[in-house]
């Protein structure tokens, strides 16, 4: 009797207890961040070039980079799910994918509110929200906040650069430009229909920005590139600044951080510029 009750006690528990944690291969550095911050961290087998936040994602295997994918490594690896990166994954590598028969998972990363409901996502794909939802909570917490610091800022005309070699900027759809709004300032090239467009000296000298952003790790003083044109706002005023590209450019929690750098840079620009600036 005492074995009949032990073996039924064992199959019920067996059946109560929790799924077995999914494999997980993330295609983008910010999306293994997300992963990890969601408690989904012992679910990840693998990753792509440059995941190297928390510490514990530079021992992850590399299945390629953010826009090409070895095949056979992901099957190899034997994922349940892959995340993908809606705006920046390439539409083909994600077919190919599904057509391997893999289980496909695009998280979008526009908005900052994306970032909090990738948390949960992920949460629930890896078995983790109880980890994930707090994680998510605080980042909308910390947003509203800088948000409500910076209503009714005075704006500003902000030229946010990502390369300078072609020379790179965002557009409106970016999340960093949502980041520029949040802290009172207006993406001067917010209009253009690419997420991330190639641009010219030229189309940064017609729009004369007051404020520049350079999140372009590998320029080492934005300043003195744009000193040659004395004309720009930016360059009379010195309201030019270099921003940590991880925190800044990634949609992942720690872009809180991001937040609170672009607006410490505006707030910084709007002393300089003094309370008589040029409206944009």
């Amino acid at each position: 009797m005492r074995r009949l009750a032990w073996l039924a006690a064992a199959l019920c528990s067996l059946a109560a207890g929790a799924a077995p944690a999914p494999r997980i291969v993330s295609l983008a550095p910010h999306l293994t961040e997300i992963a990890y911050a969601a408690g989904a961290g012992a679910s990840l087998v693998g990753t792509v070039e440059y995941s190297d936040y928390p510490e514990a994602a530079r021992a992850l295997p590399r299945v390629g980079d953010g826009w090409r994918v070895d095949f056979e490594r992901v099957l190899a690896l034997r994922p349940d799910v892959v995340l993908a990166w809606s705006s920046g994954t390439p539409r083909a590598t994600i077919e190919r994918l599904q057509a391997l028969r893999l289980r496909v998972v695009e998280v979008p990363t526009y908005r900052l509110a994306d970032v909090p409901a990738a948390l949960r996502r992920v949460g629930d794909l890896a078995g983790t929200r109880a980890d994930a939802e707090p994680v998510a909570a605080r980042f909308e917490a910390d947003v509203r906040r800088l948000r409500q610091q910076h209503a009714g800022a005075r704006p500003l005309a902000v030229f946010v650069q990502i390369d300078d070699e072609p020379l790179f900027t965002v557009s409106g759809r970016h999340v960093i430009s949502e980041v520029v709004e949040l802290c009172g300032g207006r993406n001067v090239f917010a209009d253009l229909p690419q997420i991330a467009p190639q641009i010219d000296v030229e189309a940064v000298l017609a729009r004369d920005p007051q404020v520049i952003l350079s999140t372009d790790d590998t320029i080492a003083d934005p300043r003195a590139q744009w000193r040659r044109w004395p004309q720009l706002a930016a360059v009379r005023n010195g309201t030019i600044y270099a921003l940590p590209s991880d925190t800044v450019a990634r949609a992942s929690p720690r872009l809180v951080d991001g937040v609170k750098a672009v607006c410490d840079a505006l707030d910084d620009a709007r002393r300089r510029a003094g309370p008589h600036a040029a409206q944009p």
